[in-house]
């Protein structure tokens, strides 16, 4: 079984940025995954749930009213690690093209009084939000990402190296 594109990334030299996880043609049109990577994976602790669940209404609700943005977007998650988010675009954007679109999506939870979408009938845990650690995180990030925003490590997946069997078949220990 060939390994998916997010487990051939070097998680161990992964740094927290913007990276373009896979490009996919759907129709007559692309559509890009993103990594939206806040934490150093197995190095930070992972974010906390419920403020990952904050993080997700929050900068989905923000993403989907952009004006300028707000067409191109297909979809905001959190990733099962909890070290970031994925978002999925339509067309094809350099994480650099996207790096303001990000900047200003985690700058405006730092500005958030309430939780869009945070009751019985809009959320399945509509109970496990937590605000005040979600706009820590997004201030930490934010921070980060002004302080980075030349190094091109934030904008570069490290992939994983493999090796060729006799065969020319990929090799992937366990």
């Amino acid at each position: 079984m060939d390994l998916i594109p997010s487990f051939s990334v070097d998680h161990t030299k992964i740094v927290p940025g913007i990276f373009t996880s896979r490009q996919d043609i759907i129709g007559r049109g692309k559509i890009t995954t993103y990594d939206i990577r806040l934490k150093k994976p197995n190095i930070e602790p992972a974010i906390d749930v419920a403020a990952m669940h904050t993080l997700e209404h929050l900068i989905a609700t923000t993403l989907r009213n952009d004006a300028e943005w707000k067409d191109e977007i297909i979809y905001w998650g959190p990733m099962g690690c909890l070290t970031g988010f994925y978002l999925i675009l339509k067309n094809a954007r350099s994480p650099r093209e996207i790096y303001p679109l990000m900047l200003k999506a985690f700058k405006a939870v730092q500005t958030a009084e309430t939780v869009p979408g945070a009751t019985a009938k809009n959320c399945g845990q509509y109970l496990m939000h937590d605000l005040k650690s979600a706009k820590r995180y997004a201030a930490e990030f934010v921070k980060y990402l002004e302080k980075n925003a030349d190094n091109p490590k934030i904008f570069e997946y490290p992939k994983t190296d493999r090796l060729l069997t006799d065969d020319g078949k990929r090799f992937f220990d366990s």
